[in-house]
């Protein structure tokens, strides 16, 4: 009876470890004051703008697709300039004044490749959540926040920041692409990704992608598919944690599987920048990608 006790307590406490790893991954809220954001190269050929949290933009030993999207890229006809950073979310990104800084430099003819959602879960207002989290939903309604430096904000949902993504850049004479948020590493029994942030931050990124005539790649589900075609033995590897962020490995992986979106869009044409190495990749389906309007 008591071995039978002790067994039970200690799947348990190996349950709870397991849960506790899935749900604590580091999302620490990158610290960039003393470096210099990636710059234009050349100011007479169009930009490439990546923007979005630590899945496009991680510290080594992890890294983000974003670290690995200008390679398929001809640097002699575009640049490729990644701001993005680790722990910002669509709310963050913009109060922090990030967005207004590179709206001053983006020019017409320009594109904004945009990935957010990960660092948008949580409470508004609560510590806990370093002030990142907007309103869960995608309608106007507004909530007042004290933020952790004792500044008072109005908080927005995901919907509204993410629609004035769009519409800044549309304003500009730029053009937006849309991404769903790369999927976690989580597994069902069935072999399986559970795509559980399709109910929310998918849907909503498609629907702003639409409301803002931008083109969409759900990337959430191209890249699941990839995972499953993949499996789990050879999907761990590309996983630096438990089921967050990436290693070089899967980072180049999402990063083809961004192209693979870009080759789908009939607009804009991204497709004509494409290095060698991009235009190899093969096209996503058709289903899974939404050119603009």
């Amino acid at each position: 009876m008591m071995r039978a006790l002790y067994l039970f307590f200690f799947i348990a406490l190996s349950v709870v470890a397991v849960l506790s790893q899935v749900k604590d991954d580091a999302r620490p809220v990158v610290d960039d004051s003393k470096t210099t954001p990636a710059q234009v190269r050349d100011p007479k050929l169009p930009t490439l703008w990546i923007v979005g949290d630590s899945t496009l933009n991680s510290n080594a030993p992890l890294r983000g697709w974003g670290q690995e999207l200008a390679q398929f890229f001809d640097l002699e006809r575009i640049n490729v300039v990644n701001r993005a950073i680790g722990g910002r979310s669509s709310r963050t990104f913009q109060y922090e004044g990030r967005w207004d800084k590179l709206l001053s430099e983006l020019q017409k003819g320009d594109f904004v490749i945009l990935q957010f959602g990960h660092n948008d879960v949580g409470q508004y207002d609560d510590p806990k959540a370093k002030d990142r989290p907007s309103l869960h939903s995608e309608g106007e309604e507004t909530a007042e926040a004290t933020r952790l430096d004792g500044k008072k904000e109005i908080v927005h949902s995901f919907g509204w920041y993410m629609r004035k993504y769009g519409n800044d850049v549309r304003e500009r004479g730029a053009t937006m692409i849309f991404c769903s948020m790369v999927p976690h590493k989580d597994w069902d029994t069935s072999g399986h990704i559970i795509r559980k942030e399709r109910e929310k931050w998918v849907v909503w990124t498609a629907n702003a992608a639409a409301a803002t005539h931008a083109a969409y790649i759900d990337l959430n589900e191209i890249v699941a598919l990839e995972f499953e075609k993949l499996g789990p033995d050879k999907v761990a590897p590309l996983f630096g944690d438990a089921r967050t962020h990436s290693t070089p490995a899967g980072a180049l992986l999402n990063a083809r599987m961004v192209v693979a979106g870009i080759r789908s869009l009939k607009k804009p044409d991204l497709r004509k920048y494409l290095s060698t190495a991009g235009k190899q990749i093969k096209k996503a389906s058709s289903v899974r990608v939404a050119s603009m309007k």
